[in-house]
């Protein structure tokens, strides 16, 4: 909480900011842990869709709520599949 001070000697007035609160924030969950799907393929491309950005970044983790074992394994598929020409490097 940031303090400012206003005026001098002793008629100074403290002003306290107010913070602003977006709300409770909701926990993410990996999806593929929620839905215990076995493998995950390149070939699946509307499913690596989702991770990939409009420029063609991969998506963080906390971004797009995967634990750090499908994170990686998506970040393999996804350069799988752009090397074949399933997905585009761009948009």
């Amino acid at each position: 909480m940031k303090v400012k001070t206003r005026g001098f000697g002793k008629d100074k007035k403290i002003i306290k900011k107010k913070k602003d609160s977006l709300g409770p924030v909701r926990k993410r969950f990996c999806r593929f842990c929620a839905d215990k799907l076995g493998s995950i393929d390149y070939k699946d491309i509307k499913r690596l869709e989702v991770f990939v950005t409009e420029k063609g970044k991969i998506n963080a983790s906390r971004f797009s709520g995967n634990c750090a074992k499908h994170q990686r394994r998506i970040r393999e598929l996804i350069n799988k599949a752009r090397f074949l020409s399933l997905l585009p490097y761009t948009r």
